[in-house]
């Protein structure tokens, strides 16, 4: 099996990597594949190295299946290149999420669905992965019909350079010096940012709006009905999200705590409340303070998960190997 990272030494692109090494999938052949002025740098790879590649047109021939870890603008420049040669693109980016002959996938949820792809699958939006693998577990014992979510999203969702800023205003705060963000649109250092993305025009963020879109898609939930409000906080790694819900019938505590129990890729956690820097560097969403929601008549549940593995690069390895299962 030949297999392509498109944007190799990105923060998502490095954890692909890494993912597939501990996963002990084969390769045939690894194709690393990024901008050139990383051409020709190499890294460690099972105990060999791999040479890094200038992506052009020409780069995906004889692969079977690429990994994507770029901007939406060039996966879309890169997607015909890719289902031309003959590979099965698995993109992280936003560019496909919405189309809708192009299958939206978090396996343990609607692993299914990525068998019915016509060339490229989209792996979802990092938070709202995160989110949907908590409440999922309720959704099957009761479709979910009303979600109201809070967002605490990790500098790690803007990439390496995200946590560089923080890392630099933090130090240029305890010299006196001044701070200029360039990555977030504030300072984020001892700070939290309600804003990320950009204007849907409505006052609703692009990134907001992909909980709802993302979400119905992912539950095959259509009607759902969805308000999210998305924060940038100073924390490094893993996303947090407070998710409040109503179903079609009443779930009680114990009914929905059995079912994120026995979900795939969920632990439930009885004594205390996830936190960020439980979940940092490991692959399982965490939930907990699974509590009755007065003001919906429903319920409200608090999860973290790692943005960069089970919220990107680890759920795209996990659908290349839901296929090849399959």
């Amino acid at each position: 099996m030949k297999i392509g990272i498109l944007g190799a030494t990105g923060a998502v692109g490095k954890q692909m990597l890494q993912c597939l090494e501990e996963r002990h999938i084969e390769c045939g052949e690894l194709r690393l594949l990024a901008s050139a002025r990383s051409a020709g740098k190499t890294v460690p790879f099972m105990g060999r190295e791999i040479t890094i590649q200038e992506t052009t047109e020409n780069s995906f021939e004889g692969l079977d299946y690429v990994l994507g870890a770029v901007e939406a603008d060039v996966s879309r420049e890169m997607a015909p290149f890719i289902t031309k040669a003959g590979a099965v693109f698995i993109d992280n980016s936003s560019a496909f999420r919405m189309e809708k002959d192009v299958p939206l996938v978090v396996p343990e949820i609607n692993g299914e669905d990525a068998l019915s792809h016509h060339g490229i699958i989209a792996n979802p939006n990092c938070s709202t992965i995160i989110t949907m693998m908590a409440i999922a577990p309720i959704h099957r014992v009761s479709r979910i019909t009303h979600l109201v979510t809070s967002t605490y999203q990790a500098v790690s969702g803007a990439g390496i350079n995200g946590m560089r800023e923080l890392t630099e205003e933090v130090e240029a705060i305890r010299k006196g010096e001044e701070v200029h963000p360039k990555v977030f649109p504030a300072q984020i250092a001892y700070n939290c940012i309600p804003w990320i993305g950009s204007d849907t025009g409505n006052g609703v963020t692009t990134e907001e709006a992909k909980m709802g879109n993302e979400g119905r898609k992912i539950l095959h939930n259509p009607d759902m009905k969805v308000t999210c409000t998305c924060v940038r906080v100073p924390v490094y790694r893993s996303h947090s999200i407070s998710a409040s819900l109503v179903c079609e019938r009443p779930v009680s505590i114990e009914e929905a705590k059995a079912a994120i129990r026995s979900a795939e890729g969920v632990r439930l956690v009885e004594d205390g409340y996830p936190m960020p820097l439980d979940t940092s560097d490991q692959d399982t969403v965490f939930a907990g303070r699974i509590r009755y929601d007065e003001a919906m008549d429903g319920l409200t549940v608090w999860c973290c998960g790692d943005q960069i593995r089970k919220g990107a690069a680890t759920n795209a390895v996990e659908i290349l190997e839901y296929i090849l299962s399959r």
